[in-house]
């Protein structure tokens, strides 16, 4: 079977394209791993339209079932490995199961994923004590003392969430100076339970087996220090899962996807949406409305062909 698109991606974007999908009438189908993607990872909502509050979770639960109200044909469980399009336009969607799909369209929206130290212990201690979202593991640590890595908006939100929540915050930068906004850094600076430590570069995760209990980190002169905890906040950045593109495909420094004001990519036919572009602004709604824009602009493209 040749589908008409193929929507790699189950969060804001591939749910929101498949729904639009779904309305035109496409044949059509979703690739994820699993559905929800980064907005099951959010916490508390409180900047969904027309929803007061709700969760990350929640949200995640009613796209999905929004999508699945349609009857879509999903595959699920399984990341895509590699997109080529053929001399015939026809893209060849090639799963890590090793199942090709093949579509005359495809949109991406597979999203970030969270950018790690490479430090001994990292690994080892991921969800025993280390976490990249502080949203969904703060809590947790309630009257412990931990630490937050990094220096851009994201680890100032983790240290002032985790400032109400933890008996004490130790803040690595290893900058002499935060990336994030002024506004968050007066904030963290008036909390009397954070510690923050500049020229401070993290070299390991210390625990006893079971769990982390340290971070290492070298100072400005060289000397190594070790700071007892009880969890550690990674957030120095993501990447985009932007990978499986052809090398056609144009990229921007960081290895975001380059779209239009269609979604459309440098490659005719492959559209993208959400956090994976390089659209400035990385929020829930509008990696939705990209979603409904690149299903649209796909519907154009096929069309034409």
């Amino acid at each position: 079977m040749v589908y008409d698109l193929l929507i790699i991606g189950g969060s804001a974007g591939g749910a929101s394209a498949a729904v639009y999908a779904a309305r035109r009438g496409l044949n059509f189908a979703v690739i994820a791993k699993d559905f929800g993607g980064e907005v099951a990872l959010s916490g508390d909502v409180d900047n969904w339209l027309g929803i007061q509050h709700t969760t990350g979770i929640e949200l995640a639960q009613q796209f999905t079932e929004h999508m699945k109200s349609y009857k879509p044909i999903l595959i699920e469980g399984v990341l895509v490995s590699t997109i080529e399009k053929r001399d015939d336009g026809v893209f060849a969607v090639t799963a890590d199961d090793g199942v090709v799909h093949e579509a005359r369209a495809v949109i991406l929206a597979t999203g970030v994923h969270s950018r790690e130290l490479g430090v001994p212990g990292e690994k080892e201690y991921r969800l025993k004590g280390v976490s990249y979202c502080t949203v969904c593991d703060g809590p947790v640590f309630s009257g412990r003392e931990t630490v937050t890595i990094g220096g851009g908006n994201s680890a100032l939100e983790s240290a002032l969430m985790m400032a109400d929540i933890a008996t004490h915050v130790t803040v690595l930068n290893k900058n002499s100076a935060f990336k994030g906004e002024s506004v968050l850094v007066e904030k963290l600076k008036q909390k009397k339970n954070v510690d923050i430590i500049y020229n401070a570069m993290t070299t390991g995760i210390t625990g006893d087996g079971a769990f982390a209990n340290g971070v290492t980190y070298q100072d400005a002169t060289g000397v190594e220090h070790t700071i007892s905890m009880s969890g550690a906040f990674v957030h120095i950045g993501q990447i985009p899962n932007a990978s499986m593109v052809p090398a056609s495909c144009e990229k921007d420094a960081a290895g975001y996807v380059k779209i239009n004001l269609d979604c459309a990519t440098s490659v005719p036919g492959l559209f993208a949406a959400g956090d994976v572009t390089n659209h400035a602004h990385k929020q829930i709604i509008i990696a939705a409305g990209m979603g409904a824009t690149a299903a649209l602009s796909a519907v154009q493209y096929l069309n034409r062909i």
